[in-house]
């Protein structure tokens, strides 16, 4: 495979240019033009869907043309060996935790290219997971998002519902869902990424964290089986439709069927052009039971991972496409096309201009529910994929009337925490 050789191709050009320059030719000799070496090449590897890997491909093209790089979009395949840069979504994490080898930490590649990186600059909502005791960068977060609550103004409309008062808890919720069904939506409320939706920032928000810090899982408390019981209620009512374990109900809202869903923030570059879809945005909803009131959401995404073997002059290539990405011009060009929240100070800043969110509330709204802590806790359910594959497979057992909420819980965290046992490395936060 390339990667395997190109090393040694970099090596060998780097030898020729060396005993190019070192050589003394003959005064008799006349002098020979010495061509320049080309850039070394190196790959970004990806699992995104066809549009992720269209727009990450126009990043990628962008730095080629204007950085002068050699920069080549590969699929990230199942337990394959990571080449030079890696975009790993939440879901993929337990590959990065169980093989820690296979990685660099990047501030030490950084340095050792000569390439300014300064964590203290990153927003604190965006660690989770990519720093490390002493606070040092491991990993770029380069698409991160916490969830909220899109709705329909069209839909709340139709219902007369006020369209600019969306709901601020989950009692208040149900009343609306009624008045939608009534108004004939056979799905008044659906909801992608359910484990990280509905047990991590559920569980985050209500006070009562879903993973302790020693990294076992405690998602099966008095606060999380009333919630997950209460979807199951709206289930059987009608209010509350599932569709699958990732994305697949953000196709629902985007063709109007839904009228309410509760997914990352991130997706509202998605819904912007939703036929007859009138996009309106909240924080998502709490349990105003639960005491000490409303607290943070967390932050997750998609992060950028240095591959161990590389070449030297691979990681000088793989450092300077990370300077280009954390340029202000490229930070803010990454929250318009990808509608991640921005990651540096200076984007941040500009993310709230009028230029740049051009009437959309939606990263307002998503700082605010993150209020400055949603990189704690860095641990989630839903970045080990066997634990969220367990996970999901219990929830849905309750919303499907097949387990009583209670049971379905206890069952989910005895058997995921089966798993992190037997591989205490998943347990980690970051590998580093």
């Amino acid at each position: 495979m390339s990667y395997l050789i190109r090393p040694l191709l970099a090596a060998c050009g780097l030898a020729v240019a060396f005993s190019a320059s070192a050589a003394k030719p003959a005064k008799s000799a006349a002098k020979q033009p010495v061509a320049p070496v080309a850039a070394a090449d190196f790959e970004l590897a990806h699992n995104l869907g066809p549009t992720g890997e269209e727009q990450l491909r126009a990043v990628v093209e962008r730095f080629n043309k204007e950085k002068g790089g050699n920069l080549k979009l590969v699929r990230l395949e199942k337990d394959a060996k990571p080449v030079g840069l890696n975009l790993i979504r939440r879901y993929d994490m337990g590959d990065v935790l169980t093989l820690p080898k296979n990685f660099l930490p990047l501030y030490a590649v950084m340095a050792k290219a000569g390439q300014p990186l300064n964590g203290n600059d990153f927003s604190a909502d965006l660690k989770a997971g990519v720093v490390d005791g002493k606070g040092r960068v491991v990993a770029l977060p380069l698409v991160y998002s916490t969830p909220v609550l899109f709705y329909n103004k069209n839909a709340f409309r139709k219902a007369k519902l006020d369209p600019d008062q969306p709901p601020k808890t989950w009692f208040e919720m149900q009343g609306m869902l009624d008045k939608l069904q009534d108004a004939g939506y056979a799905c008044p409320y659906t909801s992608s990424w359910p484990v990280w939706v509905h047990l991590d920032n559920v569980s985050a928000i209500s006070g009562v964290p879903a993973v302790s810090d020693k990294g076992q899982l405690i998602f099966n408390g008095l606060p999380q089986v009333k919630h997950v019981a209460m979807m199951a209620t709206w289930s059987k009512a009608g209010y509350f439709r599932t569709f699958g374990r990732r994305a697949e109900a953000s196709d629902k809202f985007r063709d109007g069927e839904c009228a309410m869903i509760t997914t990352d923030s991130r997706e509202h570059v998605d819904f912007r052009d939703a036929k007859g879809v009138e996009l309106g945005v909240a924080a998502l909803p709490y349990h105003d039971d639960v005491y000490g009131g409303r607290q943070n959401s967390l932050a997750d995404g998609a992060s950028l991972w240095v591959g161990a073997g590389r070449s030297p002059a691979e990681y000088k290539q793989a450092a300077k496409f990370v300077s280009f990405l954390l340029s202000p011009e490229i930070q803010i060009e990454m929250v318009r096309v990808y509608g991640g929240l921005p990651l540096t100070s200076a984007a941040r800043a500009a993310a709230r201009s009028k230029i740049l969110r051009d009437g959309d509330q939606t990263l307002e709204i998503a700082y605010a529910s993150l209020r400055g802590r949603g990189a704690n806790p860095a641990a989630h359910v839903s970045d080990t994929d066997p634990v969220r594959i367990v996970a999901n497979e219990e929830l849905e057992a309750v919303w499907s009337d097949k387990k009583p909420a209670k049971a379905a819980l206890d069952t989910a965290v005895s058997r995921g925490n089966a798993v992190l046992n037997a591989k205490p490395a998943l347990k980690k936060t970051q590998p580093f």
